[in-house]
């Protein structure tokens, strides 16, 4: 595309598509979203689960039996929906429509219907499917939640520069403050047709493709996806998928003030009896600063903080798939984050997954042991 940026000006990749490769966004989508506003779980215990997310720093919106609405300090819509039900499972996310009239469109272009949105202000929704059976929920909502007091980052001394003088530097034991969502991370069997569905249904773009080592002509098997604002930049990725034997939630992902905001609201997490799965780093593909924490349900979730954003003229960068590419420091990756602890359960998913019709083959699944390794 013409007057773009690309990759070779060491912005965000070494490298670029190559002639014929996914060029990581729509012609013609039918809208364009323009944020994830909240992810949607079950679970049995609705007590325990709000214990932990106050402990993780988030903030109550509204609570009933049978349902708990989280949030950050930022003001917009809640950032989470955890309803009770018999099992604890991720449901799905919703994103924001950038307009109303977005939600008549898609609905004339899937078949759907325009419905009131069951969330506290109110608002309008469309509920769709993705290829991968994920329920998704597109909103527009009426009424935004106020912003909340912020934890504020500290002032740091760098080199000559002095922002701190006669002060020490003493920040408080306690949970770190959520901010807003930034991404959630999902598996797929059938990544190809997941992406374009994204794609050219919600007008997402991509910022970073992964590939297998030895398999790039057949196409990328990760990408990061972020929402088109236009010239507004955006995050590095509100959506990040990646071809594997199962169909779930990976992770999610919450936006804190600062580093110390991560560490020591991961001491108060420790200090608690919390299992950190993966931490403290700074990534690649997006440069956030990470820590991930287990929930009492085994969900993984991420504080993170200085995230990368890019307008829409920012091209796809293409890179390796690797452990070793999934951070610039920090601790190595752990089998507990990458899934890879053996288990009856995940063997009787990736023979499920090979048997049936969907795009992991042995080959794909040989290089996806590779690249875990690498």
């Amino acid at each position: 595309m013409t007057g773009l940026k690309t990759p070779h000006q060491d912005l965000h990749s070494e490298q670029g598509a190559q002639r014929g490769e996914h060029p990581g966004r729509s012609r013609d989508p039918v809208i364009k979203v323009a944020d994830l506003a909240w992810l949607e779980f079950e679970k049995p215990d609705l007590g325990r689960a709000e214990v932990f997310a106050c402990d993780f720093g988030f903030q109550v919106a509204a609570r009933t039996e049978r349902e708990l609405w989280l949030r950050g300090t930022f003001a917009g819509t809640p950032c989470m929906v955890i309803r009770k039900g018999s099992t604890s499972r991720f449901i799905g996310p919703a994103f924001w429509a950038a307009e109303r009239p977005d939600l008549d469109r898609l609905a004339r272009a899937t078949g759907s219907t325009v419905r009131d949105a069951d969330v506290p202000g109110g608002g309008k929704a469309v509920d769709v499917f993705d290829p991968s059976g994920f329920p998704v929920r597109i909103v527009h909502c009426g009424e935004e939640l106020p912003a909340l007091p912020e934890q504020q980052p500290l002032l740091l001394n760098f080199g000559t520069e002095h922002s701190r003088t006669n002060a020490t530097q003493r920040p408080p034991r306690e949970p770190s403050r959520i901010q807003r969502l930034g991404h959630v991370v999902l598996e797929t069997r059938v990544f190809a047709r997941a992406l374009d569905w994204y794609l050219d249904t919600l007008g997402m773009i991509v910022s970073d493709f992964l590939f297998l080592d030895g398999q790039r002509d057949r196409g990328p098997t990760m990408a990061f996806i972020r929402c088109d604002r236009g010239s507004m930049p955006a995050d590095h990725h509100t959506l990040a998928m990646h071809l594997g034997p199962g169909t779930g939630y990976v992770h999610s992902a919450y936006q804190v003030t600062d580093l110390d905001s991560i560490a020591a609201g991961g001491e108060y997490l420790k200090e608690r009896g919390y299992q950190r799965s993966w931490g403290i780093g700074r990534h690649i593909q997006g440069s956030q600063l990470f820590d991930y924490w287990r929930d009492p349900d085994r969900f993984i979730l991420e504080h993170f903080a200085d995230g990368d954003l890019f307008s829409c003229d920012v091209e796809p960068g293409w890179a390796p798939m690797s452990t070793s590419g999934l951070a610039q420091w920090g601790p190595p990756a752990t089998r507990d984050f990458l899934g890879t602890t053996p288990s009856p359960a995940k063997l009787r998913e990736v023979l499920q997954a090979l048997r049936g019709d969907n795009e992991l083959d042995p080959a794909r699944l040989l290089g996806l042991l590779k690249a875990v390794n690498s």
